[in-house]
């Protein structure tokens, strides 16, 4: 199979899925996709695992069986997600219907030195979790399947996964908490309430 060159932006790509976020429970991956989501508008309900690569889509699939009326997202990279493919194989077992995984797929390891992933050596991220029982899952190359995706991503009965091509061009970092009980006291006052803790 020929190797289709990655064009989006990754960015531009997460705004734009964040954009019709409501008030969806967000979870991302380590490095890269942290900085997009606070780069898109910095939210309370935004979960940051900063160091915790390979578990993003755990804690996503945690969060979406605790708050079965929310929509979860988790945003994530291709390199944190092979890390941690028997998530897929967990979140196939459970079926969350309000879970979509969302792989910003650069096919290299941003965090570490820009080395290859599998996925650019020809692993199908998409297959793996079609074949995991996700309910809906594909892979995004152009804009015109983005903006076909974006509304499965929020609306669609999950689990639902979405590896989306990204170029490896780098953006500025825009931060979020760095101190793990800070993220964690924002994320579940805004989540439950000040009073759920008195």
């Amino acid at each position: 199979m020929k190797h289709r060159k990655p064009v989006l932006d990754r960015r531009q790509v997460v705004a734009e899925i964040l954009k019709r976020r409501g008030d969806a429970l967000v979870v991302a991956g380590l490095g890269a996709p942290c900085w997009d989501i606070t780069a898109a508008g910095d939210n309370p309900l935004n979960f940051c695992t900063w160091g915790g690569m390979g578990g993003a889509a755990m804690i996503g699939l945690g969060m979406a069986l605790a708050q079965p009326r929310r929509r979860v997202l988790v945003i994530t990279g291709d390199g944190e997600i092979l890390m941690g493919l028997g998530s897929l194989a967990t979140v196939g077992v459970q079926q969350p219907r309000n879970l979509a995984v969302i792989v910003m797929d650069n096919e290299h390891y941003g965090e570490t030195g820009m080395q290859v992933t599998h996925t650019r050596l020809g692993v199908d991220l998409a297959g793996m979790a079609k074949a995991a029982g996700f309910r809906a899952a594909g892979t995004v190359y152009s804009q015109a399947q983005l903006a076909a995706w974006i509304p499965r991503l929020h609306r669609q009965r999950g689990p639902v996964f979405a590896a989306i091509k990204v170029t490896t061009e780098t953006a500025p970092l825009v931060l979020p908490i760095r101190e793990g009980p800070a993220l964690k006291q924002r994320f579940r006052e805004a989540l439950l309430g000040a009073r759920a803790f008195e």
